[in-house]
């Protein structure tokens, strides 16, 4: 019998202005009880700075996995995603859009962008945690991710 290697803890970038969606996202991550990190930005400003490393995220981990809202303040997520992965350096963290809008032209416009998925966000709160588990199962646990 082989023992399993123990898995990395991965920092995962939440970037979403909505304070119930942030509350169930850290419940299903408790929930699940996900040894992943969750980071919290409210706004696509915030999120880069985070990401850049500027200003008060100084120390902020690079993320494994970004978890992006589209409507976001500031700047939205679809600024957020072209300047992410206009980057050399940060186009290889995975982007999971993960928004209200089921509208098909923010579909194909984030896949434009490069998002890895597009994933819209369950009303239900169990559907809801049921998803993020399902992204933490297969961004952290299936993929490969760069280090």
């Amino acid at each position: 019998m082989t023992i399993p290697e123990p898995l990395d803890v991965v920092d995962v970038l939440l970037v979403e202005d909505d304070d119930g969606d942030v509350l169930m996202t850290q419940e299903a991550f408790e929930h699940h009880k996900i040894r992943n990190k969750l980071h919290v930005v409210k706004d696509g400003e915030q999120a880069l700075q985070f990401l850049r490393r500027e200003g008060e995220h100084a120390d902020a981990p690079r993320p494994g996995l970004i978890l992006l809202d589209l409507n976001l303040p500031r700047r939205d997520g679809r600024e957020v995603l072209a300047e992410l992965k206009d980057d050399p350096e940060l186009r290889v963290i995975p982007v999971v859009v993960l928004t209200t809008s089921e509208a098909e032209e923010d579909i194909v416009r984030s896949y434009s962008l490069h998002a890895n998925a597009y994933v819209s966000k369950p009303v239900d709160f169990e559907r809801f945690i049921e998803v993020i588990r399902q992204i933490d199962d297969f961004f952290v646990t299936v993929v490969k991710l760069p280090q």
